[in-house]
């Protein structure tokens, strides 16, 4: 299995960079998994911006060669893992602008007569581990469980991907957020992940 893990946060001293190496070291121990392939979006200095004009056309974004290594990536990965803090009830806007330009029509999806497209990234699998400051339970209480209908039916079911798992880790910024026992819990499903 190959696997792509998306980093989205600004901060290398921080407790999702901390998730980000339980991944990679459950990762590491797991004979399932081939080959790790890490992309820091901050560190690579990803620009979220969409820019459209005379020369750079929405339905053209599926070939945009400024992109072109970022699809690859998401082509060659079996198993899609995306790290990333909840702020204001989704993900960062680094990590959005990252999806309006990768998923894009003709690439991720095309469409075909009737209601829903054809998702052009079946067979993959996604695993989503975000954190925020608010309780576990805030997204699903408060907000109808916006961050998940956003991930997992609008984006990922969208383009042909339905294994999704989430890991939503609230208290995270509490000294009663039980942040190592997560970690080892990021590290020990990783360790033991087949597919």
């Amino acid at each position: 299995m190959n696997m792509l893990v998306v980093y989205t946060y600004p901060n290398h001293k921080s407790l999702n960079f901390d998730f980000l190496q339980s991944v990679l070291k459950g990762s590491k121990e797991n004979s399932h998994i081939t080959e790790v392939q890490m992309l820091d979006l901050y560190e690579e200095e990803f620009n979220p911006l969409l820019v459209f004009n005379e020369e750079k056309r929405r339905r053209d974004m599926h070939t945009d060669p400024a992109i072109e290594k970022y699809r690859q990536q998401i082509t060659w990965a079996d198993k899609l893992v995306f790290i990333y803090p909840i702020w204001w009830g989704r993900p960062p806007a680094m990590l959005l602008g990252y999806i309006d330009q990768l998923f894009a029509s003709n690439f991720a999806y095309k469409d075909k007569k009737g209601l829903f497209p054809e998702g052009l990234l079946k067979g993959r699998s996604v695993v989503c581990v975000s954190t925020m400051k608010g309780p576990t339970n805030y997204p699903f209480l408060w907000l109808n469980n916006a961050h998940k209908v956003l991930m997992k039916r609008a984006l990922f079911n969208f383009v042909g991907i339905k294994k999704v798992k989430f890991f939503e880790f609230g208290n995270m910024e509490s000294p009663k957020g039980n942040q190592q026992k997560k970690l080892e819990r990021i590290y020990e499903y990783f360790k033991m992940i087949h597919n």
